[in-house]
């Protein structure tokens, strides 16, 4: 048995204060600090997850191309439709599940997304107002916004179309190129180009006497006729015809008939697909007069050359000549869209036949007779890619 032992005394009876030491504090401070650290590497997971996390949901949703497309409303600014933006309204009024591509979900944060599968790795955003329209015609998802900066956007199928900022440029090229390239164009054949652009830009010659344009989709000429007056006042002009329909059923039933041939299409997914492949070229082919000109949206070269080159190489078999031009348009990918120009009897397009009038050219804002010329100067890698020289 062993007394405990006591704890020393001090005269008067009082007892030492035991020393404190240090390493207590430092152990109190060290679990602060790791539980700070802690707290701030939670933190900043869930800023970097709460800012990526739309763009890991847009790049999870799968592939809508090749369903079938069916009437489809949404969001509140339509009126009718359902308050759910992307639900489905049947004919009775009821909500059914929604099929294909929504292009409301490319919406995120108020921003549009414009994510295509021609042009991967890389993306084109628009900040959004308000959404206009949303809806599924009977071949694509047609989605109309008010933008920040850019006017009103026609989006199909998640891909944009045309911004009322910049589409001049675009439009202007598609049609003038060919047009001053003949000498006396007389009747001219749209195929595509449903909001009335290019319509706007045939007006502007007034030797034409005849402007057909095939659309495939009737909603597409709708929404436009709406949304975008300043493109769709080409439809006011007394010398056009609207056929909603097939454009190659079309030029099957009017052979050997037009001097110029434009074909504004979409990218080749989807109903414009049919619109790149070597038929659609001999169909054109069948449908212009001796002397006439086929004009079509021919892609990127920054993108799309291995599209570009196979299908230049097959139609040089059938036209007497085919060149590639460009235009640079800030919003679609890579800033820059090119036309392949084909023709049937005659030389190339590289020079203007004609020249714009004073009072003509005062209304352009893109096109002029050396831009004509430039625009069929290209970069030594599209040259040769292209071209082969």
């Amino acid at each position: 048995f062993t007394m405990p032992q006591r704890r020393p005394r001090l005269a008067g009876g009082r007892v030492p204060k035991q020393r404190s030491g240090i390493r207590p504090f430092f152990a109190s401070y060290l679990s602060l600090w790791l539980s700070l650290a802690f707290a701030a590497a939670i933190f900043s997971v869930g800023s970097a997850w709460a800012a990526a996390r739309p763009f890991w949901e847009l790049s999870r949703r799968p592939s809508t191309k090749g369903h079938n497309l069916h009437s489809i409303r949404g969001g509140s600014d339509n009126e009718g439709g359902s308050t759910n933006p992307g639900v489905a309204m049947s004919d009775k009024g009821e909500e059914t599940p929604p099929q294909g591509l929504n292009g409301m979900d490319l919406i995120i944060d108020g921003w549009f997304h414009e994510r295509g599968e021609l042009w991967p790795g890389q993306a084109m955003s628009l900040q959004v107002k308000k959404v206009i329209d949303h809806h599924r015609s009977d071949f694509q998802d047609v989605l109309v916004f008010e933008s920040a900066n850019h006017g009103n956007v026609l989006v199909l199928d998640g891909v944009i179309q045309v911004t009322e900022r910049d589409e001049f440029s675009y439009q202007e090229m598609i049609a003038h190129l060919p047009l001053y390239a003949h000498p006396d164009p007389k009747k001219v054949l749209v195929i595509g180009g449903g909001d009335g652009g290019v319509l706007r830009e045939i007006a502007r010659h007034p030797g034409v006497e005849e402007i057909v344009i095939c659309e495939i989709d009737g909603d597409v000429i709708d929404v436009s006729k709406k949304y975008l007056p300043s493109l769709a006042k080409g439809y006011d002009d007394p010398r056009v015809t609207v056929h909603v329909m097939d454009g190659a059923k079309f030029m099957d039933e009017n052979q050997d008939s037009f001097d110029v041939i434009i074909t504004d299409s979409s990218d080749p997914i989807g109903p414009a697909s049919v619109l790149f492949e070597t038929p659609f070229y001999n169909a054109m082919h069948a449908s212009i007069r001796e002397g006439g000109i086929v004009c079509t949206q021919g892609e990127c070269m920054w993108l799309h050359v291995d599209l570009i080159r196979p299908l230049v190489n097959a139609i040089s078999k059938t036209y007497t000549n085919v060149g590639y031009a460009y235009t640079t348009i800030p919003t679609y990918p890579s800033g820059q869209i090119g036309f392949i120009i084909a023709t049937k009897g005659r030389g190339a397009c590289n020079e203007p036949a004609r020249m714009p009038s004073e009072e003509v050219q005062k209304q352009l804002r893109y096109y002029t007779p050396e831009l004509h010329r430039a625009a069929f100067v290209l970069p030594a890698f599209a040259k040769r890619a292209i071209l082969g020289e």
